[in-house]
């Protein structure tokens, strides 16, 4: 067996050619970590990018769900309020179509009440030229009244009922009350004032201040008559009575017989 031989020289040449081959290895590791370092750091600066990006994608998520969450909201309050606007818009149309229908037979009323309106005031005038002659002239204007009301476009028939249906209310209070006024009459040939005394539509009384006469209306006759002096206290009473200056209480005065009596 042969054994080898290095001079020192030699082996010092082979010790310095392994010292540089283990530099060049650590240098080499050396790199490498490096770059792997650069690398993990490169791909965790690209993960906190990415992250971040999630992030902001997850928060106009939210973002977008609470918008739709409040537009779906809204749309659900637009719903009902359309159903109760539709509701309401027909409810509407039905008062409306009942309003037309309304005034199709308020057209076929008036056309019918206005002659009627008109046979009721020829009647209540027929009426007080029959009766007997209390407050005629007051009487007599309230159907003029009425006549000319009739004429009258700013007036509705409404209102025109109204007023005839009212005249024929004063008409029947008169016959269930009493009344005192005074008014002026020609008895005898002469025109004095007197006082007045109506006792439902069938007697009409009238005396002078000082009393001394006291008469009455005769239908029978359609004159005012004189009555006697047996009639002038009761006739004063009932006078009293109406004016309210004395308690309601029984008088004894000539009344005309039932057929003689105008009415309404």
């Amino acid at each position: 067996m042969k054994r080898c031989k290095y001079s020192r020289r030699q082996m010092t040449g082979v010790a310095a050619a392994a010292a540089v081959v283990v530099a060049g290895s650590v240098f080499a590791q050396s790199a490498s970590v490096d770059d792997v370092l650069q690398a993990d750091l490169r791909r965790i600066e690209l993960a906190q990018e990415s992250q971040e990006r999630i992030n902001q994608v997850v928060e106009g998520t939210r973002d977008l769900a609470d918008d739709y969450r409040s537009v779906s909201k809204e749309i659900d309050g637009l719903k009902v309020y359309n159903r109760l606007m539709t509701a309401q818009t027909n409810g509407q149309q039905a008062t409306l179509d009942d309003i037309a229908l309304s005034l199709d037979q308020v057209d076929s009323i008036n056309r019918q009440i206005f002659p009627l309106m008109e046979r009721m005031i020829d009647g209540l005038e027929q009426s007080i030229g029959l009766d007997i002659p209390f407050l005629m002239e007051e009487r007599s204007k309230r159907v003029v009244d009425l006549k000319d009301i009739m004429e009258r476009s700013d007036v509705s028939v409404a209102e025109k009922f109204r007023k005839v249906m009212e005249a024929y209310q004063i008409e029947m209070d008169y016959g269930t009350s009493s009344e005192w006024y005074r008014e002026e009459l020609n008895v005898d040939g002469a025109t004095r004032e007197y006082n007045m005394l109506r006792v439902g539509r069938i007697g009409l009384y009238f005396q002078s201040d000082d009393t001394n006469i006291t008469g009455w209306y005769n239908p029978d006759s359609g004159q005012y008559e004189l009555l006697g002096n047996d009639h002038r206290n009761e006739v004063r009473k009932g006078m009293r009575i109406a004016r309210q200056l004395i308690a309601p209480e029984l008088i004894l005065i000539p009344l005309p017989a039932a057929q003689d009596v105008g009415g309404a």
